[in-house]
């Protein structure tokens, strides 16, 4: 099964705000960075550009956005709310009826991408 097909199967079974948080999360992170590559890795829908980006895990309470460099990325607008002591990644966890700056993340995955871009 391809990891596109996984993702829309999570969505399917989850049935409630998480799902619906997931499928919302997958259109912004495709509209703000279109090269990236959506996987299914450790259990979870991931996306990579040159190596692992950003990953959306589903807990109970919570989504949690997973970026792998979060440390290296200027969080200008303070999205990072998790994981704010981890040596290389950072998170932002969303609970449910939370609203999600759409222009401040997207920013922010276009900088993730931008990093793992620049590497040699």
């Amino acid at each position: 099964m391809e990891a596109s097909e996984k993702i829309d199967n999570l969505v399917a079974e989850l049935g409630d705000w998480r799902g619906q948080r997931v499928a919302h999360l997958r259109r912004l992170i495709g509209e703000a960075a279109p090269e990236l590559s959506e996987e299914w890795k450790w259990n979870t829908p991931t996306w990579s550009y040159k190596g692992n980006v950003l990953a959306v895990g589903v807990f109970k309470e919570h989504v949690k956005i997973n970026f792998f460099k979060g440390p290296a990325l200027d969080d200008a607008h303070g999205l990072f709310n998790a994981g704010l002591d981890a040596k290389t990644m950072r998170s932002i966890d969303i609970h449910e009826g939370d609203t999600i700056d759409e222009a401040a993340l997207s920013e922010l995955i276009r900088a993730a991408v931008a990093l793992n871009g620049a590497r040699k």
